[in-house]
């Protein structure tokens, strides 16, 4: 069983607020491949990278690398109001510059993305969609408003009809009381604020929480007859 019974973990640089919402700095790259390296000396699980807020093309240099399983994409498709200012989609360059590196490190897509307002009022299913359709997305991410909170039940279902075989994951907000519920409508969840002591985003992981949330999530699948893990995606 692996630490804490989590199935892979995701690095990024969260704590780099204010975030660019271009490239990052080269230091930012070398710095998160060391990161990546030491974690794999250290655990056998798959690895995720997200460079925030959009640095999409720096993720898979460095996911293709250090050999890391996928990505995080914020803004795949579509464009969108943000604090950085107005981010595009980057499913064009991205998709070129994955088979010109030849990796096939998976792409999992925010779909209306958190922290953010889309241009316009598209409609999720539309999205979800296009996500998938257009961006060539290999998994689709769904979050609340805000770091910490939840999609809802609702959207998450509009979200798994829409992804059809596609699997759809939980972004934000999930906690050891709501993931039974709320993985009713996906197949995995991304979870960080509730694992920390205390519920606070900017203390340390708590291995109790960790394991208390894992419990949870297993006591749901199994009540659902099923086990919900990330699984790999043969590259687009």
């Amino acid at each position: 069983m692996p630490p804490g019974g989590v199935h892979g973990i995701i690095v990024e640089n969260f704590f780099d607020a204010p975030f660019t919402k271009g490239q990052v700095d080269p230091a930012v790259v070398s710095a998160m491949s060391l990161i990546v390296q030491r974690l794999q000396q250290l655990v056998a699980l798959p690895i995720g990278i997200n460079v925030l807020r959009n640095d999409a093309r720096s993720s898979l240099a460095i996911a293709t690398c250090v050999n890391a399983q996928f990505i995080r994409v914020n803004v795949l498709t579509g464009v969108m109001a943000t604090d950085q200012g107005l981010i595009e989609g980057c499913a064009y360059d991205l998709l070129r510059y994955r088979r010109e590196l030849g990796s096939e490190v998976h792409i999992l897509a925010d779909v209306l993305v958190k922290h953010a307002r889309p241009l316009g009022s598209p409609n999720l299913t539309t999205a979800v969609q296009e996500t998938i359709d257009r961006g060539l997305a290999d998994g689709i991410i769904l979050s609340g408003w805000s770091t910490g909170s939840p999609p809802s039940l609702e959207d998450l279902e509009l979200a798994k009809a829409a992804a059809r075989d596609i699997p759809v994951f939980i972004g934000s907000g999930a906690n050891w009381e709501n993931v039974r519920k709320l993985m009713q409508s996906a197949d995995g969840v991304i979870v960080a604020s509730s694992l920390k002591r205390k519920g606070d985003i900017q203390q340390p992981i708590d291995p109790i929480r960790v394991r208390h949330f894992v419990e949870a999530l297993e006591a749901g699948t199994t009540i659902q007859q099923s086990t919900p893990t990330y699984q790999p995606i043969p590259a687009k």
